[in-house]
């Protein structure tokens, strides 16, 4: 496991990411009654912008947030959720001691719901790799209603699932690492919706080629369950950019998400482009015909 999410924390993928998870858990908490936030892949709780990062080979590596959330900080007339997501950033940044309105700090999607979630709620956060855990662990010592778990987070969707609360918001997040990634993300999606059919789970997964993106999609048509995809591409489809995009793939979506979601979309796709052909979208998936 060598991904480091230091590298790119605060880019347009977290942006996007975290501006629809904060969507997601407010339409959970439409209900009284509690619900389970389980983070498969929960990497560390938050992140030192300041602190450079270093290439194997010695190198400093420029760092992303300027073209992500730095194109939004201090922006004005923006959609409620992206205003909301924003002011969360801030409150993260006063927890770290800078109240000011200078972006130091960044939260990864632990501290994100953190933040969000009432007393009714609680949080298990999963993370493998030994000394990311650790950090984790040590972040949230002191907070209530959260577990950190040394785990793999597919082995995690069989042993948390189903929550006394019977209500879950799943968030997978891994690195993509592997070839196989998208074959465990089908398996671990099949044993949370068999534990807990009306889970709502959450895959963010990268675009890198529109053909592996749509065989992700055809997989997990076959769950037979309401699936919602959201995208957001920085550069068209010409690019050199290895990455151009990412999508947050959403199963058993929260009612009339999709409108909410849509509403953020275009002012994201614009403020985050780097390239001409820069879009966003968000439709249902649908078995072909």
């Amino acid at each position: 496991m060598n991904y480091r999410h230091h590298y790119h924390a605060g880019n347009y993928a977290d942006v996007f990411k975290h501006v629809l998870l904060l969507q997601l858990i407010r339409a959970m908490q439409r209900k009284e009654k509690g619900f389970l936030y389980l983070d498969t892949h929960a990497g560390r709780g938050g992140y030192d912008l300041a602190v450079p990062s270093i290439l194997p080979d010695g190198r400093t590596r420029e760092p992303e947030h300027p073209a992500g959330i730095g194109r939004l900080w201090g922006a004005t007339d923006l959609p409620v959720p992206i205003n909301d997501y924003l002011a969360l950033v801030r409150r993260f940044n006063e927890r770290r001691g800078e109240p000011g309105e200078e972006l130091k700090f960044y939260p990864g999607s632990p501290w994100i719901a953190k933040l969000l979630l009432r007393p009714q709620d609680r949080m298990v956060l999963c993370e493998l790799r030994p000394d990311d855990a650790e950090a984790l662990d040590f972040d949230f010592a002191r907070e209530t209603g959260v577990k950190v778990l040394t785990m793999d987070g597919y082995t995690a969707l069989k042993a948390q699932l189903p929550p006394l609360e019977k209500r879950a918001l799943v968030l997978i997040d891994p690195p993509f690492e592997t070839k196989v990634e998208f074959a465990d993300i089908q398996r671990g999606v099949t044993d949370a919706l068999r534990r807990l059919p009306g889970a709502v789970v959450a895959v963010w997964y990268p675009i890198t080629e529109r053909a592996r993106t749509e065989e992700f999609h055809r997989t997990l048509l076959e769950l037979a369950v309401p699936a919602l995809f959201a995208e957001l591409s920085i550069a068209g489809e010409s690019s050199l950019l290895r990455m151009k995009g990412c999508g947050l793939l959403i199963l058993n979506p929260p009612w009339q998400i999709d409108r909410e979601i849509r509403a953020v979309l275009p002012v994201l796709a614009e403020r985050l482009k780097v390239e001409a052909g820069g879009s966003a979208g968000c439709g249902w998936l649908v078995p072909e015909q």
